[in-house]
């Protein structure tokens, strides 16, 4: 078995090109799975077949609970995206950030705007054995280079179509 590593620093490389240049793309398919609402009973898989998980109402929206739901998927990927580019830049400016975490709260909620639903995310690091001015800034730069911090203050480039 091949020893787990960071991806390079190189990475943080600033890209000079007149579009979108993506590096990497994942396709989850979700289905309704029992009760023909994915929310509920949804399957949700990979088209490389590494992530298949049952989504599952949480028991605070009427459900069951017993399984995961968007807003934790949503969650993780943030909160290790965010804890990668926390390490590449810390790598960078060779700061240790050993025990560092990254806990991303979601909450799915009412929109005061429309009265429908929107989410929101609170990102909480912590960087035991950091000055705080240096973790600051480290912090303040991470959310610069996430993708999923960008994300969130800017928005994202969304395509919604019906299948051929």
């Amino acid at each position: 078995m091949t020893k787990l590593r960071a991806p390079p620093i190189s990475l943080l490389e600033r890209y000079h090109g007149d579009g979108f240049q993506p590096l990497y793309t994942a396709t989850v398919r979700v289905i309704g799975g029992e009760a023909g609402h994915a929310r509920a009973s949804g399957l949700a898989r990979s088209d490389d077949g590494n992530l298949h998980v049952d989504l599952r109402l949480p028991a605070e929206l009427g459900g069951d609970g017993g399984g995961t739901n968007p807003e934790q998927l949503f969650a993780a990927g943030y909160a290790a995206c965010f804890h990668g580019a926390l390490s590449l830049l810390a790598t960078r400016a060779d700061i240790p950030i050993p025990g560092a975490s990254v806990a991303v709260t979601v909450a799915f909620g009412r929109d005061p705007d429309d009265g429908l639903f929107m989410v929101t995310a609170d990102v909480a690091i912590d960087l035991p054995g950091v000055e705080r001015e240096i973790a600051e800034e480290l912090v303040r730069n991470t959310e610069r280079v996430c993708p999923y911090a960008k994300m969130a203050r800017q928005g994202i480039a969304s395509v919604v179509a019906l299948a051929d």
